[in-house]
């Protein structure tokens, strides 16, 4: 079997909150499959990840993103903390990111490649886009991905569908289930 790693991307209020300002539909529904993932992962010693975004109060490094999204996932505030739901574990990984792609300009692939992984499972927010920017370049990368059954959630729920359907057909056997972890 593969060396695997657990990904947990943006499962902040921002994205989570049913007034948040990036809500991604479905987003409290995939809380008991994450918990589980994460709960199987420390028993498998499997090295868990958590991808999270935080910006600058000034929003000087959003980049791009303005132009279609609103102001999210501000230093300080309520909407870049973690979902209280979620189990976190300070021994776990952290990863601050600035754009969609896990990978865009942080230390995951330098930390993944040192704890010799060759297959992330992803699960969090959104399927449409963090969760699909991570995945491809995961694959471009030489990584095999996994995306976590009912374990991740997207901003408009045909475009969360749309992912997975385009996530299928990059890699093999994609969807897992949280006992295949």
């Amino acid at each position: 079997m593969k060396k695997r790693a657990l990904l947990i991307i943006d499962m902040q209020n921002d994205f989570g909150a049913d007034e948040a300002p990036m809500h991604c539909q479905g987003a409290s529904d995939t809380i008991p499959v994450i918990n589980e993932a994460l709960k199987i992962a420390k028993e498998k010693n499997i090295p868990i990840f958590h991808i999270y975004q935080e910006h600058k109060v000034d929003m000087s490094d959003f980049g791009r993103e303005l132009e279609c999204s609103k102001p999210h996932c501000i230093a300080g505030s309520w909407g870049a903390k973690f979902i209280e739901a979620i189990n976190i574990d300070n021994s776990d990984y952290f990863i601050l990111k600035k754009r969609f792609s896990s990978f865009f300009q942080t230390d995951l692939d330098l930390m993944l490649r040192g704890l010799g992984i060759e297959e992330i499972i992803l699960g969090g927010i959104a399927t449409d886009g963090c969760v699909r920017a991570t995945a491809v370049d995961a694959h471009q990368l030489g990584y095999y991905f996994k995306l976590l059954k009912n374990g991740t959630a997207g901003a408009i729920k045909e475009s969360h569908e749309d992912s997975i359907k385009y996530l299928c057909r990059l890699q093999k056997d994609v969807l897992i289930s949280i006992q295949d972890i």
